[in-house]
């Protein structure tokens, strides 16, 4: 069966866009103009990813992004926003979204990121995978959970990606190609400010020491505590 896709945008012609655009790729597109409908429509066990709009009528977007995670812990989340402020974008990933991008947004750009969100959640880990370890961070891939010393990481999809490859790579350098690459899809064509983005609450979720090394205009290596 197609993924399952929720259009949350309360402008009828950005929404039909969408959905006609959705549509022809395959996926069994839904739509709704409300955040109250949205978090109805998501208890829909086949939903798979929302593309949600953070300026609603009735329920800012960002409480909508905080409630769907909550309830939807697997759920992929995109969110549309006007907002460019980097506060704001900052805040719809502190809400639980996993990836953002900003109107105007090219149609080739929003199909790229919904193949790779849509691809990370029919991807299987080979159960025979042991863990990843580097110093005092754990990454469990067939479980997808990772500890710091004994605390378990609270983190979204995307987070949990870019932490499985940075230890992986621990002590070498990953480029920002190959992470665009393999976290989001290997077609990227657009910014890479995501990636910055899910770098900073990633090392606010791991706390100090930090792990997480800054090679600029090259990418990031994971150096291990």
């Amino acid at each position: 069966m197609a993924p399952s896709i929720l259009v949350v945008e309360d402008d009828e012609a950005i929404a039909s866009g969408l959905a006609r655009v959705l549509d022809a790729q395959g996926y069994v597109v839904a739509r709704v103009g409300r955040g109250r409908a949205a978090l109805e429509s998501a208890a829909d066990p086949g939903l798979a990813l929302v593309v949600l709009d953070l300026g609603l009528p009735d329920i800012d977007g960002i409480d909508v992004c905080r409630r769907l995670r909550a309830a939807r812990p697997e759920l992929r989340i995109l969110i549309l926003t006007a907002r460019d402020e980097e506060l704001d974008v900052v805040a719809g990933l502190d809400a639980g979204a996993d990836d953002y991008l900003v109107k105007p947004f090219r149609l080739s750009e929003l199909l790229a990121r919904v193949r790779a969100h849509l691809r990370s959640v029919t991807a299987v880990e080979p159960e025979e995978h042991p863990p990843l370890r580097a110093g005092d961070v754990v990454v469990d891939r067939g479980a997808r959970r990772a500890w710091r010393r004994d605390d378990e990481l609270a983190l979204r999809p995307k987070e949990f990606d870019l932490l499985a490859l940075l230890v992986a790579h621990s002590g070498r350098v990953v480029t920002r190609e190959r992470i665009m690459g393999e976290v989001w899809d290997t077609d990227w064509m657009g910014s890479t400010k995501t990636l910055d983005t899910h770098v900073l609450t990633l090392r606010q979720k791991l706390g100090p020491p930090e792990p997480i090394t800054t090679l600029r205009g090259v990418g990031y290596r994971f150096d291990a505590p």
